[in-house]
């Protein structure tokens, strides 16, 4: 049975991505076996934090894995406009990565085509592995490279993570 249900998953995962090349999506929900979500990005509140239109309704996600600097810290209108640059008004499929949050945004890896947004903003120094919540060794390496080729945040002295600049100040 289990191998009969590979191919079928492996189907379903290629027709899904098929399906949404070179004309427009409706935004329907694929299959709950490939766990994903097709829709149009209408929207980017900041780097790592998208609308989208699935089934006729807004939808807000977060990007997993990255945390991107906010919109008044240096590189945040930046990672704003890179982000919207790889995938405002496009179709494109959203891999859920667990639960939502607790402002009830899914959690996703989004890709635009064959782009994954999310490891591109890492890979130009627009974003943070983000540790906290991320053991992903993929991530990781990225941030490693942009940091060691000083791109983005990572030409700045001493960068201010997201997370410590959200904390309230004393």
């Amino acid at each position: 049975m289990k191998i009969l249900l590979l191919p079928l998953s492996l189907f379903l995962v290629f027709h899904s991505t098929q399906s949404c090349k070179g004309k427009a999506v409706d935004a329907v929900s694929v299959s709950p076996l490939t766990d994903t979500v097709r829709g149009r990005v209408i929207g980017i509140k900041d780097g790592d934090t998208f609308e989208l239109l699935v089934d006729q309704k807004r939808l807000t996600i977060r990007l997993s894995d990255i945390d991107c600097p906010e919109k008044k810290q240096p590189f945040g209108t930046k990672a704003r406009q890179f982000a919207s640059d790889l995938c405002f008004g496009k179709n494109i499929i959203a891999v859920k990565k667990g639960r939502p949050d607790r402002y009830g945004r899914l959690i996703v890896e989004l890709f635009a085509g064959d782009t994954c947004v999310n490891k591109e903003l890492v890979s130009a120094g627009l974003a943070w592995h983000f540790k906290q919540y991320s053991r992903n060794p993929a991530y990781a390496g990225l941030e490693m490279a942009a940091r060691n080729s000083k791109l983005g945040i990572w030409s700045q002295q001493n960068p201010t993570p997201p997370w410590e600049w959200r904390k309230p100040k004393k």
